[in-house]
This record gives C-alpha cells, structure tokens and sequence, in this order.
C-alpha cells in the first residue's frame, strides 16, 4: 500500500540545496503540464474515473488536484517574497478532491491550467536571486519553516509523484 501511496518514495531533500538541482527541478516543473498531458490524452471518461489505488482519488481528481496545489504553491511563492515570513493559508485538499469540480470536470480545464501556470511560475522562478530562495514561510501544521528553495524542490517532487500514480495504473490496466 505505502508503493502505491507514495511510488516515488516520500520527498528526500538535501541538506544543501545547489543550483543545479534548482534548475532540475525546474525543467521539471516547466515539462510537467506536457508530459501529463501527453500522458493521458487517450484516456476515456472510464479510465479517468479509475482510482489510482484503493480508497485513492481518481486520475480525474489526481489531475485537479494538481492543479489546485500548484496554483497555491506559487501564489505561497508571491506571499514570501511580499510579506515578512508569512504563516501560509493551508486546505484541505481531500475536501477540495470531492467537490464536482474536482470529481467530474473535464481534464483539459486543468491541463490548460496547469500550462499556463507553469509557463509563468517557471518564468518567475528564474528570476530569483539566492536572497530571494533563501526567503521562508511557515507551514500552519507544525509551524514549519519552508524556503522557497525547497518548495522547488517539493513541487517537482509533486509532479513526479502524481504522475507516476497515474503511469503506474496506466501500466497495470495495460491502457497503452
């Protein structure tokens, strides 16, 4: 179960983050909306509502998801580097996963999202300095500090993760 919960593993960040995994990480993020759609565009209504797993959200609501989650972490991005070390709004994704939006809306709503997202997050992320990286906010759960430039790294940990969930029940089903 803990494969399927986490395919990829759970995120693993270095100690001291370089700027070469900064720009991989990057290039993951600008790949991510094109190699997700690439990934699912044969889908059908059927295979979309397939849960990735038992008890898990369907590849729809994955694809949603990460929409939302993207769309919160750059605006946490803009917060940070606006606000003195901001107590970020956190929310409840699996009550966001169950809304109609979220369980039955057409894929390509958050696909086209995700592009354009990406295209200006990525353009964003390029242009911070060391200074600007090195910024944090705080997690409510935990007051957990969080750098910017770790939350490169978790986002692109996201991508990978979400889009193995949904490659991994592609392979099984034998979709391809």
């Amino acid at each position: 179960m803990e494969t399927l919960r986490y395919p990829i593993g759970k995120p693993n960040l270095p100690k001291k983050i370089t700027q070469t995994e900064i720009d991989n990480w990057i290039t993951t993020l600008a790949a991510f909306p094109e190699k997700l759609e690439h990934l699912v565009k044969h889908l059908t209504a059927e295979q979309l509502d397939t849960p990735y797993r038992e008890n898990g959200w369907t590849i729809r609501q994955v694809i949603h998801h990460c929409a939302d989650s993207h769309h919160n972490s750059y605006t946490r991005f803009k917060w940070t580097l606006t606000e003195n070390t901001p107590v970020i709004k956190a929310y409840y994704e699996d009550r966001w996963a169950n809304l109609d939006d979220t369980k039955h809306g057409p894929i390509g709503l958050s696909i086209n999202s995700l592009k354009a997202l990406h295209a200006k997050w990525v353009y964003f992320l390029k242009t911070l300095s060391n200074d600007d990286l090195d910024q944090y906010f705080i997690h409510p759960e935990g007051n957990e500090k969080v750098s910017l430039r770790e939350n490169i790294g978790i986002y692109a940990w996201h991508c990978d993760h979400h889009y193995a969930h949904i490659e991994n029940l592609i392979i099984k089903k034998n979709w391809k």
